[in-house]
């Protein structure tokens, strides 16, 4: 009886196995944590790629590179973009804006009166589908588990 009641103490004290044990418990927390920073920047990359590609597109049309042929300036932006992000042209978004003294106009085409600042702004938007390795629905998640990564660049041309 003596000899286990120093045995059991003995093994009470070593802590040999106790790193083993310790790896056991939080390597699949951290496996966990690295898949999900891993998602979230293959999200931030896509978010990237998008505004890269509508920042490209502006250049593009703007120095008179895109074949834009009888296309107006609006669709030659869209269909430029969308070849770039390589996404269908409904997921393209052109707008122009004129401000004057900060105030958004009507219309780009109007002229803003003498005594007020004039600024002409364009910006184009290009959505995409981006699909996370697993999916698990956090905020701003739809139903099937996917997100809608927005790219959107603006301009100011006059």
């Amino acid at each position: 009886m003596m000899m286990v009641r120093r045995n059991l103490r003995r093994l009470a004290r070593d802590a040999r196995g106790a790193v083993i044990i310790e790896l056991a418990i939080s390597a699949p927390i951290m496996a966990l944590f690295l898949v999900g920073m891993v998602d979230l920047g293959r999200g931030f990359s896509t978010k990237l790629q998008l505004e890269q590609a509508s920042q490209t597109a502006i250049e593009k049309v703007m120095n008179g590179q895109a074949k834009s042929g009888d296309a107006t300036i609006a669709t030659a932006l869209q269909v430029e973009a969308a070849n770039i992000a390589v996404v269908p042209t409904n997921q393209v978004t052109v707008d122009f804006w004129l401000e004057c003294d900060g105030a958004r106009q009507a219309s780009y085409t109007s002229v803003c009166s003498s005594a007020l600042i004039a600024r002409r702004y364009m910006s184009v938007s290009i959505s995409k589908v981006y699909t996370p390795m697993f999916a698990m629905r956090f905020a701003g998640a739809s139903s099937d588990g996917t997100y809608t990564v927005t790219g959107k660049t603006s301009v100011r041309t006059q």
